[in-house]
């Protein structure tokens, strides 16, 4: 026994004292960690890219995007977003941010409160302009690398209605007095879930607003501490969109004027969708209607395809899409002159760029466009000129920062806006 007991009072503490002086291990830092740290350490921002997506059918990208999982990462809401400019600055900013939610999500609050949580961190964020219309506009003079694509293609012909400029103005202001849209977190982009961006499986998808889905990048350039950045100050002037702001006109510049028959296009948006329809067949193509034949309808009902009549005038036409679309939430006319129209539907690629009129409305969220091909027709006002669609042969390399994207060897840049139910940047 006096063994035992001596096993027990010497040994066992000098076993522990031998354990203890033992070096531990030292564990390696994870991969991820180290990408991070080697991210904060200097790497430059990721590049910015313009929005291009698959061509694909919606059914085909809503699967795409349900087999993409959302990040496993907490979501932090993002910190407050202060304006810290001048008067003049805060008018411009407000008017800026304002037009990017109408014209992204359409007169829908909780749309416009995650768009305008997006615009903030990006201006939050190193790899974007420092003002608030810089990140909204940015990209606006080529027709394919706006950030927002209201900004370059055609969409500020349309004039939002008033109380709807009201609310988003009132919105844009709360956002920029601190008011946070939590649900987005940090992220930094956005698409509709109808559609397939090449960089979607290269950034983490955070999180779902309605049918739009939200991503930030991943790494350090996704965390907090990357959206340090105050405001930078002297917000531009924004010309395009001085119909809507007074802070965007120069001194003593008049409101923009517009055609008539845009205007009236405009203002009789809600009053189209709520005439009676006209019962549109099969049956009724090659008939004439308004002056003009219908060659083609899409499946459906929902776009009519028009050979325009030799006699008719650039402005005859939007009574023709009146006509048409009258009581119908969601509805678009494609027109041809005489001699260049397809056969019927659907139309190629090349005869679509060769389109010389097009208007659509969605009723429910308050779309409605009237464009004209300025090649064929030219217009006293710009923004009344469609853009020019041509697809992109080759997605331009990356200048860096976006690991793993996706790639396709034909694109089109397509507009991210809130559609009806019926329907799907």
């Amino acid at each position: 026994m006096w063994l035992v007991w001596l096993l027990l009072f010497v040994g066992l503490p000098a076993l522990v004292a031998g354990w203890e002086t033992q070096r531990r291990p030292v564990h390696a830092p994870r991969p991820g960690a180290v990408a991070i740290r080697a991210q904060k350490a200097g790497a430059p921002p990721p590049a910015v890219d313009p929005v291009v997506v698959y061509a694909l059918p919606r059914d085909k990208a809503l699967a795409v995007n349900q087999a993409i999982p959302f990040s496993p990462l907490a979501n932090p809401a993002a910190r407050p977003f202060v304006f810290a400019g001048g008067e003049t600055d805060l008018a411009r900013a407000v008017d800026c941010l304002a037009a990017a939610q109408i014209y992204e999500a359409g007169d829908d609050a909780v749309g416009e409160q995650a768009v305008a949580q997006v615009v903030l961190n990006r201006v939050r964020h190193p790899a974007f302009p420092k003002t608030v219309c810089g990140v909204v506009f940015q990209g606006q003079e080529r027709r394919t690398g706006c950030q927002f694509t209201f900004s370059c293609d055609g969409a500020l012909a349309r004039t939002p209605g008033a109380a709807a400029w009201a609310r988003a103005r009132e919105i844009a202001r709360a956002a920029l007095a601190g008011k946070v849209y939590a649900p987005v977190g940090y992220a930094t982009h956005y698409h509709t879930d109808w559609v397939v961006p090449y960089w979607s499986s290269s950034l983490d998808k955070i999180s779902a607003v309605g049918t739009h889905l939200f991503f930030r990048w991943r790494g350090w350039w996704g965390t907090p501490p990357a959206f340090g950045r105050g405001s930078g100050s002297g917000e531009p002037l924004i010309p395009r969109i001085a119909l809507l702001s007074a802070a965007h006109r120069s001194v003593g510049e008049a409101p923009l004027a517009r055609t008539a028959a845009v205007a009236a296009a405009v203002a009789a948006s809600a009053d189209i969708a709520a005439r009676p329809a006209m019962a549109i067949g099969s049956n009724m193509v090659g008939r004439t209607v308004a002056g003009s034949r219908l060659i083609g309808i899409e499946p459906g009902g929902v776009t009519f395809l028009f050979e325009l009549g030799r006699g008719t005038t650039a402005d005859s036409w939007v009574t023709l899409a009146h006509t048409i679309c009258a009581g119908r939430p969601l509805c678009r006319v494609m027109a041809w002159k005489a001699g260049t129209a397809p056969g019927g539907w659907p139309p190629s690629a090349a005869q679509i760029e060769a389109m010389s009129f097009g208007y659509i409305h969605i009723a429910g969220v308050g779309l409605q466009r009237t464009l004209w091909n300025c090649a064929q027709t030219p217009r006293a006002v710009k923004a009344e000129c469609m853009r020019q669609r041509v697809p992109v042969a080759a997605v331009p390399a990356s200048s860096g920062g976006l690991a793993g994207v996706r790639r396709k060897d034909r694109f089109e840049t397509v507009k991210i806006a809130p559609v009806a139910p019926t329907d799907a940047p």
